[in-house]
């Protein structure tokens, strides 16, 4: 298996006069293939959390009669398995063919995300489920790693901030075409899962049309990925990025195609490397404003009094998808302003997201002051102050989350960014998120003496730390990648 994700050798150069177009073509098809393949492990990612309605209908109802707790728990092994699957696979990856390394993993999960629906063994009791998340939350860390080889690998450090900006919204993209899926998923396959509860009684199961609709799609895109991607530009027989656009950072160091090995990869460029762990920092207390902020939105808004259900969904829908834009502001900021510089523009979003929280925590004072002032009627002013901070909050904070995973590849040689990316996720999915996000956040919500304001204050020192740590890379990357 390990010889067969070895990345495929260097071919001759090609003709002087074929390499414009060769890789104008390529490195579309390349990027395309990296957007649809990540976007495509968001399919096979969220499919319990969209499924759980369902699951926990008594059996007569279609059901199978767990708890939210119980099936919280077996939610949980996904984010779990990802922290740390993300910073071991990036080490793998930065030896493997990003193609086949990408491929693979989204095959595996998508097989195993449909066999959660289509037989009864995988969810005859919560430790299953467990089991089947677990591994298809070890195997979802072989999307990110092979994503960042290539765009390293086909995108010299200049314009990697925009092109991976633009990348970064697959994420988004994938969130929410997992739920049309599931929507059309249940509409029209869901009417063919049934089961015999006893007595020769059959219902209609149609919650397990949401692991199998969406994986069926996620297989399709996988074949799409395996004829689109590459791994490097010399294994198509280009010459390499940084020659081909005349933009070498200041240490040629970083450029190197050349193999690490394993104990200098994680000793001398991850474990001793300073400002990756600062840079590793910043996005726990990211990460904990992200999830914090998104998952817990619904819950506050509707407890506090400032939206209904149904205006706090879309209040959620619309706090992700703001993210999509300012990701790719803050990587044309970040190319075209800075220099590929990634530290300047991240401290100026998290200021930004500092204030948007700010607006957040006081929508019902302002949304009193602007209605006094204009005369508008209070419940309208007050939805639109909550919609606006939390469109504002998912617009600034998914900058940073997409460009200190950026930051963490340019600090290191081209064969380390798999395991840099990792070793930065790690800290932002397992501490940032499930431990602060979900368990810090809850508990501090579900205190009668601390409560939601409590939490405000959490995002606030989040925000002000993120900011500082980002900007402890300042000097770093002017000196490190431009000699400035």
């Amino acid at each position: 298996m390990i010889n067969f994700l070895k990345p495929p050798p260097y071919k001759d150069p090609l003709p002087e006069e074929k390499i414009d177009s060769t890789y104008k073509r390529l490195r579309l098809q390349v990027f395309m293939g990296a957007f649809l393949g990540y976007a495509a492990y968001y399919l096979v990612r969220k499919n319990l959390a969209l499924a759980i309605p369902g699951m926990i209908q008594p059996a007569e109802n279609g059901g199978l009669g767990y708890t939210k707790l119980e099936l919280g728990i077996a939610l949980s092994a996904i984010s779990i398995a990802y922290a740390f699957s993300k910073f071991l696979m990036g080490a793998l990856s930065d030896r493997s063919d990003a193609r086949k390394f990408l491929v693979i993993g989204l095959v595996l999960s998508s097989i195993l995300m449909m066999s959660v629906g289509l037989f009864s063994f995988a969810t005859s009791s919560v430790l299953m489920i467990f089991i089947f998340m677990l591994i298809i939350g070890w195997l979802a860390g072989m999307g990110w790693p092979p994503c960042g080889r290539i765009m390293v690998h086909w995108f010299s450090h200049k314009e990697r901030s925009f092109k991976m900006g633009i990348w970064n919204t697959s994420h988004t993209v994938g969130s929410g075409l997992m739920g049309n899926l599931a929507a059309w998923g249940t509409l029209l396959i869901g009417g063919f899962f049934v089961a015999d509860i006893g007595g020769g009684v059959m219902v209609e199961q149609s919650w397990r049309a949401v692991f199998v609709f969406p994986s069926a799609v996620a297989l399709l895109i996988a074949l799409f990925c395996w004829w689109a991607l590459r791994d490097t530009p010399q294994s198509c027989g280009l010459p390499s990025i940084d020659k081909y656009r005349n933009d070498v950072p200041a240490q040629k160091e970083m450029s190197s195609d050349k193999k690490i090995p394993v104990r200098e990869l994680f000793v001398k460029y991850i474990f001793k490397n300073k400002i990756l762990w600062l840079i590793a920092i910043a996005n726990v207390f990211v990460y904990l404003i992200r999830y914090g902020i998104g998952d817990w939105a619904p819950t506050y808004c509707e407890e506090a009094g400032l939206l209904t259900s149904e205006q706090s969904k879309m209040a959620f829908s619309l706090h992700n998808y703001a993210g999509v834009p300012g990701m790719i502001l803050i990587g044309w900021i970040s190319s075209k302003l800075f220099k590929g510089r990634c530290a300047p523009v991240n401290v100026i979003y998290m200021v930004l997201v500092l204030f948007s929280i700010l607006l957040y925590w006081k929508a019902v004072p302002v949304a009193s002051f602007l209605s006094g002032t204009f005369g508008t009627d209070m419940d309208h002013t007050r939805v639109t102050v909550v919609y606006s901070a939390l469109i504002a909050i998912g617009f600034f904070i998914y900058g940073p989350v997409a460009l200190i995973g950026v930051q963490a590849i340019n600090l290191v040689p081209k064969n380390a960014a798999g395991t840099a990316a990792g070793f930065v996720g790690l800290f932002g999915y397992l501490l940032g998120d499930a431990l602060l996000s979900k368990v810090l956040i809850g508990a501090v919500a579900d205190n009668i003496k601390l409560g939601w304001e409590a939490t405000f204050w959490i995002f606030i020192v989040a925000s002000i730390l993120a900011a500082i740590f980002s900007a402890t890379t300042w000097k770093t990357e002017k000196s490190s990648y431009h000699g400035q």
